[in-house]
């Protein structure tokens, strides 16, 4: 197969600009406008000239080709617009207001918080009520009523809600961006007693408004959408699951694995299965899709051996039943994708039609594009479909390496190959995404596949066994003992040496300059002229010049690092070597969310894992006493408690280059100024509203130059 031949795939050459368009369209949303406008307004008569003075000339038929490219790039960028448009296109009011909200999915628990999905129907005034019809994120407070709460409910909620913003963090992840291309209009948070239950399944609670929102109690029950009901049927098998004794790991992972349900796998779970390579298992995809698909084929043959008109009826049923498991799992991106490949693929198939291909794989990305832009952006639609591509075209080089005479011999080294061309090709993008790169994923993979094929069709039969209790049961207890076995596995390759490599950091130019010198080098293997050869050899030289460029660039260098995380206040010495030191106000602070906001930043600065300090100590160019830090000369004074509150001097005892004002001080800053000489005032996150504006009045009066980390976020100075 041919398949470097663009011509013969004209679904490749259409989802092209098309991917472009959006990815232009969403890295200059709200940036440009008249960039868009400009171009939209060039490529239509750039176009249309070519159209009318080249249209019947046969030797110029290229032109049509342009004119295509313009179109798809231009309906990618209008897509991807006109998506995010809808979601930012309204302006919250700043203050407290009545909402009339309807939650649309399962709340989630958090550590103090319910977070509710809801759509906005409408907000309230003492005048009238205005529509609005847009998603927003609410956390409520954790209570009694609040954890009675499920998808459907309609509330009237008393709160101020905002657009997504960032909290400004090197390297940080794009939160609003990301909440943005969901759809989310805004977020807040409703303490108890600021809401009121209007209607649900159940019967109604009351609970009291403030007194400043008066409204009127909603008439009749509220209408689930489809969204809701595939909730209460994941519900439903989720509970079935509970009443057969799944618990723990084991339920967690069977509900992952069936339903794509992955609210109770802990943290552990998923960092035992992302080190062992594992992670596309918890993952809903192709390989789940498949061998429901097989299962299905295997129980519709009957039907379809009946001529024309059964295969017809099969093809039907076929494709409801793909498309109802997916509805059933939330419609997530990598779920589309795959039931939209197979029941191409499976139609075509009983028609006699040659079905599994590039093209066809490029027709459903650019369907699903189409019908989302944004899914462009989600990590999942890109490995799932890289993932493939790379089994289509490497699998079969990588087969061809190793002659297999026996048929276990063919089936293990099967297995291997595709999991070997899976890997090459999602590699760039799970070390870009994630820091990581799984060494014994062939060993992984090797057992995880079969046990996993085993644990989902006992699963299926276990599910088709409810009405006969007595045997569900015993099949539900191999069901257990297998997942037992593969949660065993899988911890065991996670404790083997070496069983990742962590903090690796890529850029973006670096991946595309990855995926590039695999083309080059895939396009040899398939041509074997020594002047490819020489090209891959090139374009290897000149990513490796890049990298090592770049890396200098980026290399670490003296300095002192404040971040923007609300609850942990810390001080972050960098040493150039690598090594660094992070002190703590306290042994309580949130180093968790410390590590996780910042743990990006660590790798893109090649930085060693930091050297905790909670207490006085000295070392090298660092000390710390009395939360007082100084670092090749530079001082720092960490201004935790009242400590330095009702004491005076005649004049400043310590020149501060740094004042790190943070939670847990009441006094005023002349209290500070009389016993220290600053340069700079910092304000930490961890201050109220309130507090932090009386803080920058007093700066200003005094004409102290100050920084507010929770406007400006993190901040670096060079030493």
């Amino acid at each position: 197969m041919n398949t470097f031949y663009l011509h013969k795939y004209p679904s490749i050459r259409l989802i092209i600009p098309w991917i472009a368009g959006v990815f232009c369209g969403d890295r200059f949303f709200g940036c440009s406008p008249q960039l868009f406008w400009g171009i939209l307004v060039f490529c239509f008569f750039f176009g249309l000239s070519i159209a009318l003075y080249f249209l019947e000339r046969y030797a110029l038929r290229w032109c049509f080709g342009i004119i295509a490219f313009a179109l798809c790039f231009t309906g990618g960028w209008m897509g991807i617009t006109w998506q995010l448009q809808q979601t930012t296109d309204y302006a919250f009011p700043k203050k407290e207001t009545v909402y009339r909200v309807l939650i649309t999915d399962v709340p989630q628990a958090k550590e103090h918080t319910y977070l509710c999905q809801v759509l906005l129907k409408e907000h309230c005034d003492s005048i009238d009520s205005y529509p609005i019809e847009r998603k927003s994120i609410l956390y409520l407070q954790r209570d009694s009523a609040s954890s009675r709460l499920k998808g459907g409910d309609e509330l009237l909620v008393f709160t101020r809600i905002s657009p997504p913003v960032n909290n400004k963090n090197f390297d940080e992840f794009d939160y609003a961006r990301y909440l943005t291309r969901r759809g989310i209009s805004g977020t807040g948070y409703v303490p108890s007693g600021k809401w009121m239950l209007l209607s649900s399944d159940s019967s109604p609670i009351s609970l009291s408004l403030p007194p400043d929102g008066t409204v009127n109690r909603s008439s009749g029950m509220s209408i689930l959408n489809l969204r809701n009901i595939a909730n209460s049927c994941r519900g439903k098998v989720i509970s079935l699951y509970r009443e057969l004794g799944f618990d723990g790991d084991e339920l967690a992972v069977l509900s992952a694995l069936t339903i794509g349900d992955k609210t109770d796998l802990s943290e552990s779970v998923r960092e035992s299965y992302s080190i062992a390579g594992a992670s596309h298992i918890l993952a809903l995809s192709g390989l789940h899709i498949g061998l429901l698909c097989a299962l299905l084929l295997f129980i519709l043959k009957p039907l379809a051996e009946r001529g024309k008109t059964g295969r017809c009826v099969c093809a039907v049923l076929l494709f409801l039943l793909l498309w109802a498991f997916a509805f059933l799992t939330g419609l997530s991106p990598s779920v589309v994708r795959s039931v939209t490949m197979f029941s191409l693929l499976t139609v075509a198939g009983m028609f006699g039609r040659q079905s599994f291909s590039l093209n066809t794989l490029a027709a459903t990305a650019w369907i699903m594009l189409l019908c989302n832009p944004v899914w462009l952006f989600d990590v999942g639609f890109q490995l799932s479909f890289v993932a493939v591509i790379s089994i289509l075209l490497l699998q079969p080089l990588v087969f061809r390496l190793f002659t297999m005479k026996t048929k276990i011999g063919k089936y293990v080294w099967g297995i291997l190959s595709v999991s070997i061309a899976a890997q090459v090709g999602t590699a760039p993008l799970i070390m870009f995404y994630f820091s990581r790169f799984s060494t014994h994923f062939l060993l992984t993979n090797l057992v995880v596949i079969p046990l996993v094929t085993i644990i989902l069709y006992v699963a299926v039969l276990m599910l088709f066994l409810t009405p006969v209790s007595w045997l569900q049961i015993w099949v539900a207890e191999g069901a257990r003992k297998l997942l037992e076995v593969l949660n065993l596995f899988v911890r065991w390759v996670e404790q083997l040496p070496y069983s990742s490599i962590d903090g690796i950091w890529l850029y973006p130019l670096e991946v595309f300059g990855i995926y590039v010198v695999l083309s080059l080098l895939f396009y040899y293997f398939k041509v074997r002229r020594c002047r490819n050869l020489i090209i891959c050899l090139c374009s290897i030289l000149l990513l490796s010049v890049c990298h090592v460029m770049i890396y200098w660039i980026d290399r670490p260098q003296s300095s002192l690092v404040f971040y923007n995380v609300r609850g942990c206040p810390a001080v972050h010495c960098i040493e150039s070597d690598g090594r660094s030191w992070i002190n703590y106000a306290d042994t309580l602070s949130d180093k968790k969310l410390l590590k996780r906001v910042a743990t990006n930043y660590w790798n893109h600065r090649h930085l060693l894992l930091p050297e905790e300090i909670t207490a006085d100590c000295q070392t090298g160019a660092f000390s710390r006493r009395q939360q007082i830090i100084s670092y090749y000369g530079c001082r720092v004074c960490m201004v935790t408690d009242n400590r330095w509150r009702n004491k005076s001097a005649v004049s400043a005892l310590y020149t501060i280059d740094y004042l790190y004002l943070c939670k847990g001080y009441d006094g005023h800053l002349e209290e500070l100024t009389k016993l220290f000489a600053p340069g700079c005032i910092l304000l930490d996150a961890s201050l109220s509203e309130h507090r932090r504006n009386l803080l920058e009045e007093e700066c200003r009066q005094s004409g102290l130059r100050f920084i507010s980390l929770s406007e400006e976020g993190s901040v670096c100075f060079l030493l």
